[in-house]
């Protein structure tokens, strides 16, 4: 393992902030720079160094962080709203997305609703400045292809940005975002929220046109998961040694499982 990647901790502040700006999601952030520091030590055999370790962790990160999106969001298909722009007769009210684009709320909220591969190529070139070029070597795509995700981006942007009043009647008299309420739902179904965090929550429940199904769901998941616990099954009396054991001889980098 050379030097360099001894010294990953030296990294966690650019590595996070690179992942804040492409997830928006300080909790997520914070969760991807672990798991990419895991993954970096996980396979610090195959660092070569013909590249700097940065660049390497960034691209460590953004896989991992593809992968969550594909786990976990059903995105939208961009190439429809490419397909409206293609229409003579598509256009925008440009009051409300001027509107929109000045209240760093809104513009947030636009950019978190477009899909992880176009939001990475908006955010890194518009925002931080990236060229497009370097949002292919990232991506690992052809330059066309990256100018193509940063098109198709910009467009499904300012969609959002244009469709953002009828969401702002709908949520009008809401409390919290409803990301910021999806966020918490999960600690207020265990009941460990803060009493003043918990009734902003309630308060979105009771207001809210999207969110109660999404929380009804989630309870009747959790009610039914309780159900599977076999209150027969005992845990095998070695397993906990066993764990134990491969946990405190597992070298970083190690290619298999102690034992095995």
């Amino acid at each position: 393992m050379s030097d360099s990647i001894n010294d990953l901790a030296e990294h966690t502040q650019p590595l996070y902030r690179f992942a804040l700006s492409i997830t928006r999601d300080p909790d997520l952030a914070a969760d991807l720079v672990q798991d990419t520091f895991m993954r970096a030590l996980e396979r610090a055999d195959q660092y070569r160094g013909d590249a700097p370790v940065r660049a390497w962790l960034r691209r460590i990160l953004h896989n991992l962080a593809i992968d969550r999106a594909r786990r976990t969001v059903r995105e939208v298909v961009v190439e429809e709203i490419e397909d409206r722009w293609m229409d003579d007769g598509y256009t925008v009210d440009p009051v409300t997305s001027a509107e929109r684009t000045e209240t760093r709320e809104e513009l947030e909220d636009a950019l978190v609703r477009l899909p992880f591969i176009y939001r990475v190529a908006v955010v890194l070139h518009d925002v931080e400045g990236w060229r497009v070029r370097e949002v292919a070597e990232l991506q690992e795509i052809s330059l066309p292809a990256a100018k193509q995700r940063l098109r198709r981006g910009r467009m499904a942007l300012v969609s959002a940005l244009a469709e953002g009043r009828e969401r702002q009647k709908q949520l009008e008299g809401v409390p919290m975002r409803c990301w910021d309420a999806r966020q918490h739902v999960s600690d207020y179904l265990d009941g460990t929220l803060e009493k003043s965090t918990a009734h902003l929550v309630e308060s979105h429940l009771e207001t809210c046109p999207t969110c109660p199904p999404l929380y009804a769901a989630l309870v009747d998941a959790h009610e039914q998961l309780g159900s599977l616990r076999d209150s027969d099954t005992v845990v095998p009396p070695d397993l906990d040694e066993r764990i134990r054991r491969v946990l405190s001889t597992r070298r970083p980098g190690a290619g298999t499982v102690p034992g095995q």
